[in-house]
């Protein structure tokens, strides 16, 4: 089976076939799903054992939010590579290779001894982990065909999306129950199985790769791009150890992050397809407002599942479980909204649904904004419920919005920018949101300053919590209002997104648009 050629999953020509998944596609789309929950999982599995992990290495908040931004980082910093691996290598080996990887820097994270080796190895598990999402993403791809993307991505989307919520409800067992360091050990068997189903089912030639697109690795704007933005994220999360945004320090490591990236656009614009990163993809007015737009729910996404837990645990002296718990109506109503959108995606185009999404979105935060020290547990569950609805309705169909426009042959390439933005949404996400806690905190109550601002808070005795909840409860509502307003901005690239279906263009053009090239400048 592993031998099937490409035009058995995606038949050329096809007409009203092109409306249905091929059983072979959606069984490969579930062999990548095996492989890419463990990245998602780990994106969140962290965010509930943050405070165990502060008490047993004696880390402030400041230091421990590394385990979470070091490794999206990572993620984002090897994706632009994962397009010309593809292209050079196949899919299969690059695919099998992360999962390896994956799992090697999964087992050194369980086994680490200080914060500073767990930093370390979270990096190595995210550059393993940034390679799952794309490189399945391009072999889908290019076995279902442009006008078949909202379809399959709703069933690629899944651990996207349930992953912020099972991560959370798993590491908080394991963390209770067992040890956190099985929070790193449990992905040893998961990929083991992964790796078993890739060798049996992921076919071993894509359409385009084995030796197309570059034919050597873009050195130049590796050392450009993933620098620059590891810089521009560490010069967020220096804002509040170097007081405030506005220290010369924080300016200084965002101009230099800053300087690197515009470097690289000029890079980019001379080297043409062949450059790491094709910025001329941008020129495609859908593919760039899709981008803006994943750009900010990964800032959403991302963002508000490290405030969460930190609330419910801190403010509320919740277990690391019944956090993760708690989390559980996101995954919820995730659930419920993803096999519609995808169809709604398809027949009508994402800017019908994507705005709903985002209307849902910012209702289900508004009650986080306006939280307190003893808000109803019932009324969040529903906030989170309908969170989860504006998740469904946003994601995966922004995504495959971007994808529609593109020929097959730019897949892999605009499928790795996708990821970065996510990726990129999320460092930034976590590392923004963590600063303005850290400082909210420590302006109502100075004497948590000097931990970090708010780091070890979970663990003071109940009868002090009782008296400091309601200035922590504030805390977070006012950094939940931040992250509500970085929300609603996503309705101006939302409304701009397609409102057409991406089946109604079938015939010549349509089928034209497989292989014709992507419409850059």
């Amino acid at each position: 089976m592993a031998e099937s050629p490409p035009t058995d999953l995606a038949p050329p020509g096809a007409s009203a076939a092109t409306e249905r998944l091929d059983p072979q596609v959606i069984l490969l789309g579930l062999v990548i799903v095996s492989g890419t929950v463990m990245a998602i999982l780990d994106t969140t599995i962290v965010n509930v054992a943050l405070q165990t992990l502060g008490k047993d290495f004696h880390a402030s908040l400041s230091t421990i939010q590394w385990t979470i931004t070091g490794y999206t980082l990572a993620l984002g910093t090897v994706i632009p590579i994962t397009g010309w691996a593809v292209d050079r290598f196949g899919g299969r080996r690059v695919w099998m290779l992360s999962i390896v990887l994956f799992v090697a820097g999964s087992v050194l994270s369980g086994s680490s001894w200080n914060i500073q080796s767990l930093i370390i190895f979270r990096v190595v598990q995210g550059l393993g982990g940034g390679m799952l999402m794309p490189t399945g993403m391009a072999i889908l791809t290019m076995a279902a065909g442009p006008r078949r993307m909202g379809r399959i991505m709703s069933i690629v989307g899944v651990p996207m999306l349930l992953g912020p919520v099972l991560g959370p409800v798993i590491g908080g067992w394991l963390v209770e129950d067992v040890d956190w360091r099985w929070i790193f050990f449990v992905n040893l068997p998961v990929g083991a199985l992964a790796f078993a189903l890739a060798w049996w089912k992921v076919p071993h030639e894509q359409e385009g790769q084995g030796g197309g697109g570059s034919s050597a690795l873009d050195l130049r704007g590796l050392f450009l791009l993933p620098p620059g933005f590891a810089l521009l994220i560490y010069g967020l999360s220096t804002a509040n150890s170097n007081g405030g945004f506005g220290s010369t320090s924080t300016i200084a490591w965002l101009l230099a992050g800053a300087v690197l990236v515009v470097l690289f656009v000029l890079h980019s614009l001379q080297r043409r397809e062949r450059s790491l990163i094709d910025v001329r993809l941008f020129t495609d007015r859908t593919f760039a407002t899709a981008s803006v737009a994943v750009f900010l729910v990964g800032i959403a996404l991302m963002g508000s599942m490290l405030l969460i837990p930190l609330y419910y645990q801190t403010a509320r002296g919740e277990g690391a479980l019944a956090a993760g718990l708690l989390l559980a109506p996101q995954g919820l109503g995730a659930a419920t909204a993803m096999p519609f959108s995808g169809i709604i995606t398809d027949k009508l185009g994402a800017g019908r649904i994507v705005p709903f999404g985002i209307v849902l979105l910012v209702v289900g935060t508004i009650p986080f904004a306006l939280v307190g020290a003893d808000t109803s547990y019932w009324f969040l569950g529903a906030a989170l419920y309908v969170r989860g609805l504006g998740l469904g309705c946003t994601m995966m169909p922004t995504m495959s919005a971007a994808l529609t426009t593109l020929a097959r042959s730019a897949a892999s390439r605009a499928s790795s920018t996708l990821n970065i933005l996510v990726q990129l949404g999320g460092s930034v996400g976590v590392a923004l949101l963590a600063v303005i806690l850290s400082r909210q905190i420590s302006s109502r109550l100075p004497q948590m300053g000097g931990k970090g601002g708010g780091a070890g808070v979970g663990q003071i005795p109940d009868r002090i919590r009782e008296q400091v909840a309601p200035k922590l409860a504030d805390a977070f509502g006012t950094t939940f209002w931040v992250a509500m307003v970085l929300t609603a901005v996503l309705i101006v690239p939302a409304l701009l997104l397609p409102r057409h279906g991406t089946h109604t263009a079938e015939g010549p053009d349509a089928a034209a648009r497989d292989d014709a090239p992507p419409p850059m400048a």
